[in-house]
């Protein structure tokens, strides 16, 4: 027996000509352009109420869990600059402001 509708649809092989490539969305962190791959944090953890998401770089958000706990994320919420107070993150954000966006490295263990 013949399906009536198809898995594909009838013009899956057109393309747009008129398809722009995707906006350059920047890092909430370090303000860089994110690349392909893009982590959406919870600048407040979900542990902790956070709903709200922000984009970043892998190695951003690395270092922020590296560097803070959940309590601490929860205390400075959505403030950046809170943040880059903190003289290790200052540090990363300086180092990494010139690597490319798909740019990757380990990261220092959680000091605890």
């Amino acid at each position: 027996m013949a399906r009536k509708h198809s898995k594909h649809g009838p013009y899956d092989d057109a393309q747009d000509e008129d398809e722009s490539p995707a906006p350059v969305v920047p890092c909430w962190l370090c303000g860089r352009p994110t690349g392909k791959t893009i982590v959406w944090h919870h600048p407040v953890p979900k542990s902790r109420g956070g709903r709200d998401v922000v984009p970043m770089h892998p190695i951003c958000q690395q270092t922020l869990i590296a560097n803070f706990t959940n309590s601490e994320l929860q205390r400075h919420g959505m403030d950046v600059q809170g943040l880059l107070d903190n003289p290790n993150v200052r540090k990363f954000v300086d180092w990494v402001a010139n690597k490319d966006p798909d740019f990757t490295a380990t990261t220092a263990k959680k000091k605890r």
